[in-house]
């Protein structure tokens, strides 16, 4: 049995519970700054109100300011369940209680820019971690598609984990692999995490397929018969998805793995980013269908394309990337969005 503290007390760091405690291991999920009230809220109620479910007895919750107190209680695995703008406060935090080298798992999806470079998650935290005093570190990241509520509920879920040391995401996977929780490993971390990163933005792109059917089309033929149209989105997406993650030095393989198709097919079927795309594809600008549509809804493909988009946009011509430059357009630069059929392969 091994102890595990999850940072991070939303759906997806909650859902991790569930498999971390069916094998037995001691499962502690710590609550960020912002999340005290919440966590009394679970407390109390013994039911995480964002997965509607009650969550396993033996999870315990505590507040942020008991992090290095739980920390120091013999942790074998930390798990960072933040939210993609949380990693740099998260890495802040965590150097100063962590003390060993204690195995890190990010869960958190994102792609930063660091020196006018790509960085993952994983890499940028490392390097905060390294900047305030720690020097052992040993981190993984995990991608692939896997929605909280469904892992929640103990539906076949199947991930995978990245280390560029192949043995540690392998003896991680060991941790908290069950029968319905599928864990394989990659050695790609860059290519694992860029995927997780940048399909927010292609899951945008195909949420709006109804819209972007054709212009004659009624929307009751939009209603019925966009899937022609969402096809080849999906299929420029993983064209796109590939020329980036090998531009970042990451591997094909990937792209057309879980990290990439996978978690594709799962965001766009219905998750937030689909739903700003739909927004999106009926003609609303970014910022109008954010304001009126979905005010309290974090977009992390909106998010990323609002941090990362210049840098694309000096990397890449439309001609390479059609679709990924039509939808950074289209949320940086309040355009309505117009996708560039003619140059999709």
């Amino acid at each position: 049995m091994a102890n595990i503290l999850i940072l991070g007390a939303g759906s997806m760091g909650t859902a991790f519970s569930f498999p971390c405690s069916d094998n037995n291991h001691g499962v502690t999920i710590v609550g960020t700054h912002l999340e005290n009230d919440f966590i009394d809220q679970i407390n109390s109620k013994k039911k995480h109100p964002g997965l509607n479910c009650e969550v396993p007895k033996s999870v315990k919750f505590s507040k942020f300011e008991k992090l290095g107190e739980e920390i120091n209680n013999k942790v074998d695995l930390i798990v960072v369940a933040v939210i993609s703008k949380g990693i740099e406060w998260a890495s802040i935090e965590l150097s100063k209680v962590l003390k060993s080298n204690i195995p890190i798992l990010i869960l958190t999806k994102g792609l930063a820019i660091n020196n006018n470079k790509y960085e993952v998650l994983a890499h940028k935290m490392e390097r905060l971690l390294k900047k305030n005093g720690i020097r052992e570190i040993n981190i993984s990241a995990a991608g692939g598609p896997c929605l909280a509520k469904g892992l929640a509920n103990k539906v076949h879920t199947s991930v995978v984990f990245a280390n560029t040391d192949i043995k540690i995401a392998k003896q991680i996977s060991q941790l908290v692999s069950t029968d319905y929780y599928h864990v394989f490993t990659s050695d790609d971390v860059v290519g694992v995490e860029t995927c997780a990163a940048i399909k927010n933005i292609f899951s945008m792109a195909i949420g709006a397929s109804q819209g972007l059917c054709h212009s004659s089309a009624s929307e009751t033929t939009k209603e019925k018969n966009y899937l022609n149209t969402a096809a080849a989105l999906i299929q420029e997406s993983i064209y796109e998805m590939i020329i980036f993650v090998e531009k970042l030095k990451g591997k094909k393989e990937t792209v057309i793995g879980l990290a990439g198709i996978g978690d594709l097919y799962v965001s766009a079927d219905g998750g937030r980013n689909s739903k700003m795309g739909e927004h999106l594809g009926q003609g609303m600008t970014y910022k109008e269908a954010k304001k009126t549509k979905m005010p309290n809804d974090t977009v992390e493909g909106a998010d990323l394309a609002l941090e990362i988009g210049a840098k694309i946009k000096s990397d890449f011509d439309a001609k390479t990337l059609p679709l990924m430059i039509s939808m950074i357009d289209t949320i940086c630069e309040e355009k309505i969005l117009k996708v560039d059929w003619k140059n999709f392969k």
